[in-house]
């Protein structure tokens, strides 16, 4: 009997000693908010992905003991800071970067992150939750096309990520035990509107009239080619821009690829496919702008 209830008693302080320590996982921070550390195995899978260098500013919105920063500094050689809002935490980074000596090149500060000016970030990295992405998201769709947005675990939304991996973390006890999501996405620049140009085909110049719609980096619309009117569909990765336009209906298909700035598209332009197929240039003036679309926000972990 005295055996059952030394087993049954040590089970029981086993599971208070457990849940303990995961509590102290999540709320190492002094703050008001929940303080969950990031895994380093997501760490190098974020800055991987967003493909940081030395030439990079990253931006830690809710950098905790600062990791991310700092693995971004003394593995790559990038620079940049983070903001908290945990004075606890913040001290913690920034001994942190002394030890690590990349305190030359990054910092932490207290600071709201949705006030946080973002203007020299070629590289965003969060860990938040769903609810503050999605109200952060318009500021991050409105710096620079071509900026890096790495986010862990949740999503941004109606907003499509470039990449998404799944990662197994055997000591991770928050959220999806066992497993972690990490997402990219590249701001587009935006081109919703009325584009005019033309294409070289045979050293003669073929019109063309792209009417766009834009959600977020997908476009949709119309162009008129050839006097005929066909449906495109396309996608945008910062300043380059794929677009699909005929191949059905009698018509050729064309395939764009083009850089977009300062109003102008061009780029090259493959016209039909296998013995046909042709390669021309092409470029487009922007002569309308237009909003771009937004779909309504669907929260979702």
């Amino acid at each position: 009997m005295e055996s059952v209830f030394f087993s049954v008693r040590q089970f029981f302080w086993g599971v208070i000693l457990l849940a303990l320590s995961c509590v102290g996982i999540a709320q190492e921070g002094r703050g008001d908010v929940i303080y969950v550390p990031t895994p380093q195995i997501v760490v190098d899978t974020m800055l991987e992905m967003a493909a940081i260098g030395p030439n990079d500013y990253l931006i830690d919105l809710g950098s905790g003991d600062g990791r991310i920063v700092i693995t971004a500094a003394a593995k790559y050689g990038a620079s940049g800071f983070g903001v908290d809002l945990d004075t606890y935490l913040l001290g913690l980074a920034n001994a942190n970067a002394k030890i690590a000596k990349v305190d030359q090149r990054v910092h932490f500060r207290e600071e709201n992150l949705f006030l946080t000016d973002l203007s020299r970030a070629t590289v965003i990295s969060t860990y938040l939750l769903p609810e503050m992405n999605v109200k952060l998201r318009p500021k991050l769709m409105a710096m620079p096309p071509g900026t890096r947005i790495v986010a862990h675990d949740y999503h941004l939304g109606k907003w499509l990520p470039e990449e998404q991996r799944e990662l197994v973390v055997p000591d991770k006890v928050v959220g999806k035990e066992g497993i972690s999501y990490v997402f990219l996405y590249i701001v587009p620049v935006p081109i919703a509107g009325l584009w005019e140009g033309a294409a070289v085909v045979g050293g003669r110049d073929l019109a063309l009239k792209f009417d766009f719609q834009q959600d977020f980096q997908e476009l949709i619309g119309k162009l008129d080619l050839s006097n005929r009117t066909v449906d495109i569909r396309g996608h945008i990765k910062g300043r380059d821009v794929r677009i699909l336009a005929g191949g059905r209906n009698g018509v050729l298909r064309h395939e764009f690829h083009g850089q977009i700035g300062d109003g102008v598209m061009q780029g090259t332009v493959v016209i039909g496919e296998g013995a046909s197929r042709q390669e021309s240039r092409w470029r487009a003036q922007l002569k309308q702008a237009r909003p771009l679309l937004r779909a309504a926000d669907e929260v979702s972990p």
